[in-house]
């Protein structure tokens, strides 16, 4: 990888280790924050690429509040356990009240 993608990276994790205990957000409201509107594909491959980083990917979705990375975390239903254990109620793969959990950084921080 450029290492103008490792900073990005970098950046997106600084994020991600911000967003709240109880508390989700978006691939693409993390890249809006960053500057980077349409980079939220990139958002995501950085919370793929989080493991042993300390970042808790587990509470970043996509914008309608689906587990979309949940194939990345060992185990069937990991991502959502750990999203069950802060509190937010997941059903079907998706998170219920999104407007009640959701942690925007650009309004924040």
């Amino acid at each position: 990888m450029k290492p103008e993608t490792l900073n990005f990276f970098d950046k997106v994790y600084d994020v991600a280790k911000l967003i709240p205990f109880g508390r989700v957000t978006s691939y693409g409201a993390i890249a809006n924050y960053l500057g980077a509107k349409r980079s939220a594909r990139m958002v995501g491959y950085a919370m793929n690429g989080s493991t042993g980083k300390d970042v808790p990917a587990h509470r970043v979705v996509n914008r309608k509040g689906l587990l979309t990375g949940k194939h990345h975390f060992d185990g069937t239903n990991l991502m959502q356990q750990l999203l069950e254990s802060e509190g937010v109620i997941v059903i079907d793969n998706q998170i219920q009240h999104l407007d009640s959990v959701f942690w925007d950084p650009s309004k924040e921080l």
